[in-house]
């Protein structure tokens, strides 16, 4: 009897271990924070839509700061070696470069609020789950160093906080960066990891939040409000939304003649081939519904991970 119960725990244990090595994993990429980037000097200004904003100049950061690289390859580390896959900053800075400049705005009247953010085309490139931003700072008495150091977990399509960790470690006589930032986080990672994939888990279960916005060129004949088949175009848009996200979950939080605003849509992270599902994959389906029901034409816009606009009338 006792030997059938031990068994029957290690079995218990084996399939439970073995499911959570087998979990997906979200994607992570490890960047400075605002504050640290302003700290330091690397902001760069950004025209958006007539309003002048600061951002954070990551291209010169890393190419100047020999401490931000040893600080991110040290978490990219840490992370790595606990089974979590990381985006690298630098590579995406780059990709980002190499690829032809983008529209940032529509032409359209309506278009209004469609421009990207530096930080918007960043995230669209590294395609990370999952940002984490970093801040540190080196405190010193005497010989001895100690580092103190904050870290957010945010969802990449919101910019949600999705886990957080911050503490400061023992002072030490070592000098050297990564052996102090180790010493740091260490006590704080596995819990911070535990927070990173319970928010993906239930990304996994109730689906990846993203924003759908609905406008209409001025050219388009109709409104959101034509019929089509005897309902509006605005009810035959959310039913094609309720059938195609996580336990028809969204809200419609605005609706007019010319426009629809749906927030908390919850879309798959994985389609039935098993390939990721990002926002812009997603909408293309409510476009090709469009055409291919009413004969509609539709633009498709996109802002950062989360943001999809779609304008009907033309494209």
């Amino acid at each position: 009897m006792k030997l059938t119960l031990w068994l029957g725990i290690v079995l218990s244990f084996c399939i439970t271990s073995l499911g959570f090595s087998q979990a997906k994993k979200p994607s992570i990429m490890v960047m400075p924070s605002d504050v640290w980037c302003n700290t330091n000097g690397y902001m760069t200004t950004f025209n958006n839509q007539g309003t002048i904003k600061k951002f954070p100049d990551y291209k010169k950061a890393l190419q100047e700061n020999s401490d931000l690289l040893l600080v991110i390859s040290k978490i990219n580390q840490l992370m790595a070696d606990r089974g979590f896959p990381l985006k690298n900053l630098e590579s995406a800075i780059k990709t980002l470069e190499s690829e032809s400049a983008e529209d940032a705005m529509s032409t359209s009247k309506s278009g209004s609020g469609l421009s990207e953010s530096p930080l918007d085309k960043l995230k669209k490139v590294a395609k990370a789950d999952i940002i984490i931003q970093m801040t540190w700072t080196i405190n010193q008495v005497g010989p001895k160093k100690s580092i103190t150091f904050n870290l957010q977990g945010l969802d990449a399509y919101t910019d949600k906080q999705v886990a957080g960790a911050s503490g400061t470690g023992n002072p030490s006589f070592s000098a050297e960066l990564p052996v102090l930032l180790e010493e740091a986080v260490l006590a704080h990672l596995d819990n911070f990891n535990v927070q990173l994939q319970s928010s993906f888990d239930d990304l996994f279960k109730n689906g990846r939040e993203i924003t759908l916005r609905i406008k209409k060129w001025d050219s388009f004949s109709g409104d959101l409000e034509s019929k089509y088949g005897g309902e509006e175009l605005s009810s035959k848009i959310e039913k094609w939304v309720s059938d195609n996200t996580v336990q028809h979950r969204f809200s419609t939080t605005e609706t007019t003649e010319n426009m629809m605003l749906l927030e908390q849509v919850r879309i798959p992270l994985y389609n039935s081939d098993n390939r990721a599902v990002d926002a812009r994959g997603w909408a293309k389906g409510l476009q090709k519904y469009l055409f291919d029901s009413f004969q509609i034409d539709a633009k498709l816009v996109t802002k950062g991970l989360g943001g999809v606009t779609i304008i009907v009338g033309e494209k």
